[in-house]
């Protein structure tokens, strides 16, 4: 899920290919106004004035489903969704009927960072928040959105919405998130698309030292930060589903299985049997995406059959440590209709 910086929307994530002898970079560069409650950029929050353009396959805008689902945004912002795979242009709505979206009416992602931005020179990435009225793209800002979700989207959250970014919390959080950024999140791209075999060694024990890490940390503790589920985890969680189904063997991430470490595998098994974290998953299209789009590192293009997924749903065991999954909130209710995970996606399927 990386692409060229310029001109080249190859997967969704400002980055680039491997290029021989380099360490793999990603252009960081999103657009940076916020959708706030005061509007200080110009976008206040409001109910049914924007859209929410999301991949399953990305495990960036993958975050975003689980946030906007946990507190309950689905009434106040709409969901679009684009498939798996796409070309160098953009990606694309042809999950939909006749290849358009049904608010927006595009047929690319592409044509609302065009309506505010001709010619806009960056990586066309998802997830994007796009203003229905006028069609144009606010931010694609990933790394923002989901706090801003919590912070100033306050007033459209459901009754019982738990509280993923606890002020009293923020400074362990924000540091411990930026490490689990660089060193896992980013991390299996380091090492996937690395272009010389001294950039992925270094890669490959920065990912698996700061897993250890994490497999210390959560050996007693239920969550990242203790009791409840927060905004990190929302973050691991995304990394850690698509371990197995394909970083492991396409990115050369094969020291271990996440299946192969015990307490990060009943971790990640607890979330993804969490209302809002499994239920926002799709294997079939997170597999699709990486073995058909990365044709530079797997040019036949088959998409191997494995791993099984069954197995997400395993008891994990993690309740003997106690904690309350939602804090004083209360659990999601159902998926809405026509935001179900296709069955032929969903684990155990």
């Amino acid at each position: 899920m990386t692409e060229h910086a310029q001109n080249d929307p190859q997967a969704g994530e400002q980055g680039r290919y491997v290029e021989p002898g380099q360490a793999f970079d990603r252009d960081t560069n999103y657009i940076a106004d916020r959708i706030t409650a005061d509007g200080r950029d110009g976008w206040p929050v409001e109910a049914g004035r924007y859209r929410l353009v999301a991949a399953r396959a990305c495990p960036w805008a993958n975050r975003t489903l689980i946030v906007r689902r946990l507190l309950g945004l689905e009434d106040a912002l709409s969901l679009g969704l684009c498939g798996p795979t796409h070309d160098k242009r953009s990606w694309t709505f042809d999950l939909d009927p006749g290849g358009v979206d049904p608010v927006l009416g595009i047929e690319r992602l592409q044509q609302a960072y065009f309506a505010r931005f001709a010619d806009y020179p960056r990586g066309i990435t998802v997830p994007a928040i796009v203003e229905e009225s006028s069609g144009m793209v606010v931010t694609n800002d990933f790394r923002r959105m989901t706090l801003d979700f919590s912070t100033e989207w306050t007033a459209l959250h459901r009754d019982g919405a738990p509280d993923l970014y606890p002020e009293a919390l923020r400074e362990e959080m924000d540091a411990l998130m930026a490490r689990i950024h660089t060193d896992v999140n980013d991390g299996v791209y380091k090492c996937g698309f690395a272009g010389s075999q001294q950039a992925y060694d270094q890669a490959y024990e920065a990912l698996f030292a700061g897993l250890d890490a994490l497999e210390e940390r959560l050996s007693t503790q239920r969550y990242l930060m203790g009791e409840t589920i927060t905004e990190a985890d929302v973050r691991l969680f995304t990394t850690l589903v698509r371990f197995d189904p394909v970083y492991h063997g396409h990115f050369k991430t094969n020291r271990t299985k996440l299946s192969e470490m015990p307490v990060l595998w009943a971790y990640a098994r607890d979330l993804f049997q969490t209302p809002g974290f499994g239920d926002t998953v799709d294997f079939a299209q997170i597999k699709a995406h990486y073995y058909i789009v990365h044709k530079d590192l797997n040019p036949t293009q088959i998409v191997p059959q494995g791993s099984d997924t069954a197995n997400w749903l395993s008891p994990h065991g993690r309740e003997s440590l106690g904690g309350r999954p939602f804090g004083d909130g209360t659990a999601p209710g159902p998926v809405r209709a026509g935001e179900e995970v296709d069955p032929a996606g969903r684990a155990g399927a």
